[in-house]
């Protein structure tokens, strides 16, 4: 996960000029982008239970997950349009490879939970 995130960091640096260069560049930037949300969520389901205990994990994987795309998911469309209509296409690539960064920072702080007793 981490790779991926930091390859959607440079892909919000570019998003903007590839999608400016003609059916080309935005045919190969949504390619790109959407190949990269397909490698993202792919692991998602994983990475998101392992932060809860056993005894809790579909109901917390289950909520945090909803809730990351009613608070989160949601909103982006919003923003994106608001950044594209009143700064330029270029402020939505940052915006992406600002929430790349924070996503990196937030996947560093999880625990390996890979050798612990799962029936604790």
């Amino acid at each position: 996960m981490l790779w991926i995130t930091a390859t959607i960091f440079v892909f919000g640096l570019f998003l903007a000029p590839m999608f400016t260069a003609g059916m080309g560049g935005a045919l190969g930037m949504m390619i790109v982008g959407l190949g990269l949300m397909g490698m993202t969520y792919g692991p998602l389901g994983t990475l998101v239970s392992e932060l809860f205990p056993t005894a809790v994990r579909y109901t917390g994987s289950s909520l945090a997950f909803n809730f990351a795309g009613i608070f989160g998911a949601s909103l982006a469309p919003y923003l994106a349009t608001w950044l594209a209509t009143n700064y330029g296409l270029q402020y939505v690539g940052y915006y992406l490879s600002v929430v790349a960064v924070l996503s990196f920072v937030g996947l560093l702080m999880i625990r390996e939970t890979a050798r612990d007793d799962l029936s604790a």
